[in-house]
C-alpha cells in the first residue's frame, strides 16, 4: 500500500509518498495560477511512478486541497503540519511555518496540533515578501540571502508589503547598498515572524517549516530575535505533505 500526501500551497505544491519499509519520497513543483491543473500534473506524475493509484491512499492539504479530486480525504494544513513537523522534530515542538502567503505558529504534542496562530498583517512576514523584494533588487532569493550575510540591516518597518516595497525603493534612491538592503529585508521578516510567535508559548524544541526551513542564516536571525534556538529542517518545506501521508496511513 502507498500512502500519499499532497500539499497544494499558494506558491509551491509538495508531494510525499510513503511505502512500507522505505524512506519517504518528496517532490515539489510550482503551484502556478490554477491549483486544479497542478493537481492533475501531480496525478500524472504519480501514475508514472506508481502505475496506478488503486493501491494508494491519498490525503490532500494546503491552500488548494479541494482541487485534488482524487484524494480519499482532505485535512486542514494545521493538522498536517502539526503531524509532519512533530515527526521531523522527533518530539513535542513548536513549529514556525513560513509559507508563501502566511506564517503560522503551531504547537505539536504527541503528533497533534494543540494550538496555532496565523499572521494577520498582509504578507510582510512571509516568503512572498522576500520574493517581492528580491525581484525589486534584481536578485534571486539565494543571492539575496548571500548578500544579507555581509550587509548591515536597514530598518524596514511597514507591516504591508506594498508600503515596505516603497521603503526599499526610497532606500535605493538614497544609494543604499544591496547588501544592506538585503540584510534589512531578511531582518524585517525575522522580526515580524518573531513578533507573531512570541504571542504564544514556545516548546523547548522550535523548528522551521515552509520554504525557508532549510535556510541556516534565516534560522540564525530568527533565533536572535526570539532569544531561543530555532532549528532549520532540511526537508521542512514538505512537513505538510509528510504529515498528510502519515495521516493517510494512520486514518485510512
Amino acid at each position: 500500500m502507498n500512502y500519499i500526501g499532497i500539499d497544494i500551497g499558494s506558491t509551491a505544491s509538495k508531494v510525499c509518498i510513503l511505502r512500507e519499509g522505505a524512506d519517504p519520497v518528496f517532490e515539489v513543483l510550482p503551484t502556478g495560477w490554477n491549483s486544479k491543473i497542478t493537481a492533475g500534473i501531480i496525478k500524472d506524475n504519480l501514475l508514472e511512478v506508481l502505475g496506478t493509484l488503486e493501491d494508494s491512499k491519498v490525503v490532500a492539504t494546503g491552500y488548494g486541497r479541494i482541487s485534488v479530486e482524487y484524494a480519499d480525504k482532505v485535512i486542514t494544513e494545521i493538522t498536517c503540519h502539526g503531524r509532519g513537523g512533530y515527526e521531523m522534530a522527533g518530539c513535542d515542538c513548536t513549529i514556525i511555518d513560513v509559507g508563501g502567503q502566511d506564517t503560522k505558529y503551531i504547537q505539536a504534542v504527541n503528533g497533534k496540533a494543540v494550538d496555532f496562530l496565523m499572521n494577520d498583517k498582509c504578507a510582510a512576514g512571509t516568503g512572498k515578501f522576500i520574493e517581492v523584494m528580491a525581484n525589486r533588487l534584481g536578485l534571486t532569493i539565494d543571492e539575496l540571502f548571500e548578500l544579507a550575510k555581509v550587509g548591515k540591516p536597514i530598518p524596514i518597518s511597514s507591516l504591508c508589503t506594498v508600503f515596505a516595497e516603497s521603503e526599499v525603493i526610497n532606500y535605493m534612491g538614497e544609494g543604499k547598498s544591496k547588501e544592506d538592503l538585503a540584510a534589512g529585508v531578511v531582518d524585517s521578516v525575522a522580526l515580524k515572524v518573531a513578533t507573531l510567535v512570541q504571542r504564544k508559548t514556545l516548546a523547548p524544541t522550535v523548528i522551521i517549516t515552509g520554504g525557508l526551513s532549510a535556510n541556516d542564516f534565516f534560522a540564525e536571525r530568527l533565533s536572535e530575535k526570539l532569544g531561543k534556538i530555532v532549528l532549520p529542517m532540511k526537508d521542512g518545506r514538505f512537513a505538510g505533505a509528510y504529515g498528510a501521508a502519515l495521516l493517510a496511513k494512520e486514518k485510512l
